[in-house]
């Protein structure tokens, strides 16, 4: 098998070809079933560009049967999808909420409308909550897990009940994210008063729905598992809210603020290729479902007027990398736009992306099976060092 680059995230018909050891009309298949992504290539759109890792992955399949374990453990890293779901769907490029246009639909509607969507019900309210003193996700974190000890598992409750008690979870993380005293407004009014800029709600708004599912990423995953296992939909929630504050997921959007940081010293191009040098990637600026461009950047990008920097640092890095911003690079974005606190991006995501694992939650209650994957030991010899009690 050739031996390519596999930093190199895209590559020609030629050397994918010489990967697969096919001809090109199984390439082109392989493409129209989604198997492998493609895009024009940016120097010569006649031409086009393929997914490197979409490539190996299929080269290494079609080399030989291979055993179950290798196949599983393959699927589990950014392989075939591994839970079947109706909740939402990225194809074409699109990222679509039970069967809709998640970027027509941050066109009008408000969080709370796209909870009822996912979660298939007809209307979705939200208690006020008020501030508990402490940080807005340390609050969230602590409202859900005071649940955790007190809510009922989910396992054998009915679907009506456990929609009725989504909301009440939703309303907890509100309560630590976005308080509020006084009549109900929705959330996104919420957030953009406590942190006194109401000219920022409507692209809060958008931030929101744009933000609130994205099929089985890492903490929607977290949040299946521990649903499976029948405990409560706050522990699933309590889940993918741990997931999401690691550095490859929701805290992605302080690689954007560091890359900031370095353009107004360094310049934008010098700050790009100092991040490619040290890191390897980065992460403002790309995203593997999507190889013609993250849509939801583009959306919510287009609801506001960025500073300079961030929109020579967006024009730059499509140059230089050939991968539009993403949606982390337009939230960070979104906040410094508006003098939003530090921990803003974060706050967004999570209450945004709560009610989407909720809905997996109860997708996974529904289907009643228990996630277990099974582990392949691998012996180590050597060891030393370790304590003798």
């Amino acid at each position: 098998m050739q031996s390519i680059n596999m930093n190199t995230l895209w590559i020609t018909a030629e050397q994918a070809l010489a990967l697969l050891g096919t001809k090109s009309q199984t390439l082109y298949a392989n493409v129209s079933r989604g198997r492998i992504r493609a895009k024009p290539d940016p120097g010569d759109p006649r031409r086009s560009l393929y997914q490197a890792d979409d490539v190996k992955r299929l080269a290494e399949r079609h080399a030989g049967r291979r055993q179950s374990a290798a196949v599983a453990a393959e699927a589990i890293r950014w392989g075939d999808p591994v839970l079947p779901t109706s909740i939402s769907t990225i194809s074409d490029g699109k990222l679509f909420y039970r069967g809709r246009d998640a970027v027509e639909l941050a066109g009008h509607a408000t969080l709370e409308e796209i909870a009822a969507l996912l979660w298939d019900s007809e209307n979705v309210g939200v208690a006020v909550g008020e501030e508990r003193g402490a940080s807005r996700m340390a609050a969230a974190f602590a409202g859900l897990a005071a649940r955790v000890t007190t809510d009922l598992p989910a396992l054998g409750r009915s679907s009506a009940v456990l929609k009725a008690e989504a909301a009440g979870v939703l309303s907890t993380v509100a309560a630590g994210l976005a308080p509020w005293r006084g009549d109900p407004v929705p959330l996104h009014l919420r957030l953009a008063s406590g942190w006194q800029r109401p000219e920022a709600a409507e692209p809060i708004r958008k931030a929101l729905v744009l933000a609130a599912e994205h099929e089985l990423n890492v903490s929607a995953f977290a949040a299946r598992v521990t649903a499976s296992s029948g405990a409560a939909l706050s522990a699933a929630a309590l889940s993918g809210l741990a997931a999401l504050t690691g550095p490859r997921h929701g805290g992605a959007w302080l690689s954007v603020t560091r890359l900031t940081e370095q353009a107004a010293s360094l310049g934008v191009r010098e700050a790009i290729r100092a991040t490619l040098s040290s890191e390897g990637t980065v992460r403002a600026f790309g995203h593997r479902l999507y190889p013609q461009g993250d849509p939801r950047a583009k959306a919510l990008m287009a609801s506001f007027d960025a500073p300079a920097i961030y929109g020579s640092l967006a024009e730059a890095g499509e140059e230089l990398l050939g991968e539009p911003a993403n949606i982390d690079f337009a939230i960070a974005t979104l906040a410094a736009t508006f003098a939003l606190p530090e921990e803003a991006p974060l706050v967004i995501f999570a209450l945004s992306r709560t009610t989407g694992w909720l809905a997996h939650a109860m997708e996974q209650i529904e289907g009643g099976h228990l996630i277990r994957p099974r582990a392949r030991y691998i012996q180590t010899t050597g060891l030393s060092g370790g304590s003798d009690l």
